[in-house]
């Protein structure tokens, strides 16, 4: 167990050198107020006067104090130590034994043997740091004391806690104190030495009230009661004494001290013990306390749980040894070992750097780094989450109809017709709606080889490997280079993601396998106008025809033909799936009107059933012409009475009109043809009003035509059909951009820039001008290197010193 202190001992002095404590050892802090009576203790358990004294706060700076035991045998100086200037090892004129002595860590190999020289060894040292004005450094005071007449211990004395700042010392003063205090007591492997002076209300102890908030238990508290022999008449300690007070699991320990008398005096520190120990063993009180109490009783009691603690402790330390010591070594490895002088070394090392940056960002894309994060998506994987979650939801929130209105369609169709009223949808008005839609995807398209260039940068920025951080300017150009690789791939990749739009602007493929087509749409169409027009009939309807076998097409203005009529067929405009119950004779060539449609022209593609007659026989107009050929033409010319604008009827006379208006049949371009008729009428008013003759003069052109708010049920037909066309084309282009853009993107930015790293970085970088530029180190690495291996020296050392005791056994 007497191995266990030295052990700790020589770790301090290895760590000290450093001027901290990463492995927090095993010592004792001895805390108290200022005047308590702790640097009276400390040399009572040494057993010399060594200790700065004096009114004020004495102890400025911390005092790590290592008593190392002596054997009788053993108390002869070593003959590689310096001996002090004006000590002498035979003579104690001086103060000195030869005997016992002293060393300071910051003068190693220098022994005082004069205890008054040590005392000015310390004041000296203490001014050098702090000043000679009262103030207080936080960096400890290492001394070691040599005696037969000590047992092996390492106590920690500190400042005094005071109130009132004095001389030169800051106004928080007692912050300062308190802050350096709590450094070393908060320490777990510390054992508090709380010194509090028995004529003073134990409540109000400084050293208990900071020792309870870090060990508010009292597991590593030890108190020691000081001036018991100095309380008032009648008072006594013994309840502090016996922890009827304050309780604390190391228990309180008194002690007497010299007088300030004694100490004017001389009064050697063994004559005191003497004293003391007389105190106990003679008071009426304290006798049967007498053996737990007194100064040597006090330093086998700390020498004791010190080497317990210690024991305790060792493991652990070991551990955290071993810990550091790996931790150290991998750090020295990522700074690299120094830079060798020669031009091969210089290139070899540089194209090592490159090749480990290349594979690393390799591996970065594709998923195969070994220190990938768990917490978030990182290189490759963001890539995809851009194509996945970023692009292909932009896309799919992309309506086919987004700033199409239904007055955008008819005017559309109305310019594409030109001059001329069409038969048929014109396909031109199609392909202008559905090229305009697509013209959309080329934005978010461009943006996703935006997203995934700023992703490629951000994984070069944050693939800083451990060689290249050594090299500043190296780190520099390679980011340099690598953007501007990615830069001059992003263009190529623009133009491809710009090509792949265009080429689906260039041709509108109607015949793709996936496409509704006409027939489809129209189908579709027809399906919902007919479901929308049963669901119209089921109410009560005084225009329903009860034998007409067929339903009307998409418009309740259009009504079925009574059964009871003629052969002939009176309507202006055809209605959808409306047939006659016997075919219609032929008009003769001199009875047909201007723009009569002949019946023989072929049924349109996708006409339905609706499009037969009630017995089975198929009409002879073609059913698109019924829709598109004689429809509403608001800007036509009246129709010649007894002229039918329908393929295949009869020339009828003005009665016969008239009787079939009067029977309720409503025609949309009837409607149109009134209300053209109706305004000549006004416009010839006018012209008479204004004394001309009828038609001499025309109304004023709108410099903005558009489409009218009525809507024909042939607009409404034409309009719906359009939309069907789009939805599904813009579907078909979509899928093929949502596939097409992001192969393009891995293709030309991200697999180039992959292939072509290397290639880029050894032809810009690896020439032998710009050797020394390039792996020129960084000041901070350096220094950094340095540091390493001196911690790892030590860690070494330590390690070392504990296998020393590794295969001891302790015993109690």
């Amino acid at each position: 167990m007497e191995q266990l202190i030295p052990v700790i001992n020589k770790l301090q002095d290895v760590f000290n050198t450093l001027g901290t404590d990463p492995l927090d050892l095993p010592q004792i802090v001895v805390v108290g107020s200022q005047s308590s009576g702790k640097s009276s203790v400390l040399e009572n358990v040494v057993g010399r006067d060594f200790l700065p004294r004096g009114s004020g706060i004495v102890t400025r700076r911390p005092l790590i104090l290592q008593l190392i035991h002596l054997p009788w045998d053993d108390q002869a100086a070593p003959s590689d130590k310096v001996i002090s200037p004006g000590s002498s090892s035979s003579s104690t004129s001086s103060g000195g034994t030869g005997q016992e002595w002293g060393e300071f860590l910051h003068k190693p190999n220098e022994m005082f043997y004069d205890f008054n020289e040590i005392r000015e060894e310390i004041v000296k040292e203490t001014d050098r740091m702090t000043g000679k004005n009262k103030g207080i450094s936080a960096q400890p005071i290492n001394l070691k004391i040599y005696s037969p007449h000590v047992v092996n211990l390492t106590l920690v004395d500190l400042p005094g806690i005071t109130k009132v700042p004095v001389g030169d010392q800051p106004s928080d003063i007692e912050l300062q104190i308190r802050r350096m205090i709590m450094t070393y007591i908060k320490k777990p492997n510390a054992i508090i030495l709380a010194v509090t002076p028995a004529n003073t209300d134990l409540a109000n102890s400084d050293a208990l009230q900071l020792a309870r908030e870090v060990d508010p238990d009292g597991i590593r508290t030890l108190g020691v009661i000081t001036k018991i022999d100095l309380m008032d008449k009648g008072t006594d300690a013994m309840d502090v004494l016996t922890g009827k007070v304050i309780h604390l699991n190391l228990g309180f320990i008194g002690v007497i001290n010299r007088s300030q008398e004694d100490i004017q005096q001389k009064k050697p520190i063994r004559q005191a013990l003497k004293d003391e120990v007389n105190f106990f063993r003679n008071h009426a009180l304290y006798k049967v306390i007498a053996n737990r109490m007194g100064t040597s009783y006090l330093a086998k009691t700390l020498n004791k749980i010190l080497m317990q603690h210690i024991k305790n402790c060792l493991p652990e330390l070991k551990s955290r040894v071993n810990k550091m010591l790996l931790d150290t070594q991998q750090e020295l490895l990522s700074y690299g070992d120094p830079l060798y002088d020669t031009r091969n070394s210089q290139g070899a090392l540089l194209l090592q750097i490159i090749t480990q940056f290349c594979a690393c960002y390799r591996d970065a894309i594709d998923g195969k780094l070994t220190d990938l994060s768990v917490h978030e998506l990182y290189g490759g994987a963001r890539i995809n989450y851009i194509f996945n979650e970023v692009f292909a939801q932009c896309l799919n929130g992309i309506s086919p109809l987004d700033g199409v209105s239904q007055a955008d369609i008819r005017t559309t169709i109305r310019n594409a017709t030109g001059p001329r009223a069409a038969l048929f949808v014109p396909e031109v008005s199609f392909e202008l709606l559905v090229k305009r839609q697509i013209a959309r995807l080329e934005e978010p398209s461009l943006q996703c080889v935006e997203l995934v260039y700023d992703e490629l940068l951000r994984i070069v920025a944050q693939l800083e490997n451990k060689e290249l951080s050594r090299f500043v300017n190296l780190r520099d150009r390679v980011i340099e280079v690598v953007n501007g690789l990615l830069s001059n791939h992003r263009s190529p990749t623009r133009m491809m993601i710009e090509n792949l739009i265009r080429i689906e602007l260039a041709f509108i493929n109607t015949n793709h396998p996936d496409f509704v087509g006409g027939d489809g749409a129209l189908n579709s169409l027809l399906e919902n106008m007919v479901q929308q027009r049963q669901l119209e009939q089921q109410g009560p309807n005084p225009f329903a025809s009860s034998g007409s076998g067929a339903s009307s097409g998409f418009s309740a203005s259009h009504t079925s033909a009574s059964q009871g009529a003629a052969a002939q067929q009176t309507t202006r405009a055809p209605q959808p799936g409306v047939m006659a119950s016997k075919a219609p004779p032929k008009p003769s060539p001199a009875s047909k009107p201007a723009g009569y449609v002949p019946s023989s022209s072929p049924p349109a593609p996708g006409a339905t059933d609706g499009s037969m007659q009630q017995g089975g026989q198929q009409q002879g107009h073609g059913f698109l012409n019924m829709f598109f050929g004689g429809g509403a033409k608001p800007a036509a010319a009246p129709v010649p009475t007894g002229y039918s604008t329908s393929s295949g009827s009869q020339p009828s006379s003005s009665s016969s009109s008239a009787s079939s208006s009067s029977n309720g049949i409503v025609d949309a371009t009837y409607g149109a043809q009134q209300q053209q008729q109706q305004y000549s009428n006004a416009v010839g008013s006018y012209n008479r009003q204004a004394g001309g003759a009828p038609g001499d003069r025309l109304t004023q052109v709108p410099t903005s035509i558009k489409a009218g708010a009525d809507v024909t049920d042939k607009e409404r037909f034409e309009t719906e059909l359009i939309k069907s066309l789009m939805v599904s084309y813009f579907d078909i282009v979509r899928k093929n951009v949502k596939d097409s853009v992001p192969k393009s993107i891995i293709h030309f930015l991200v697999n180039q820039s992959k292939d072509l790293i290397q290639n880029e970085l050894v032809s810009n970088l690896y020439k032998e001008d710009l050797f020394d530029e390039l792996l020129e180190e960084s000041p901070q690495i350096s220094s950094r290197r340095k540091a390493c291996k001196a911690m790892l020296e030590i860690l070494r050392k330590a390690n070392d010193i504990i296998n020393d005791v590794r295969d001891h056994t302790f015993t109690g």
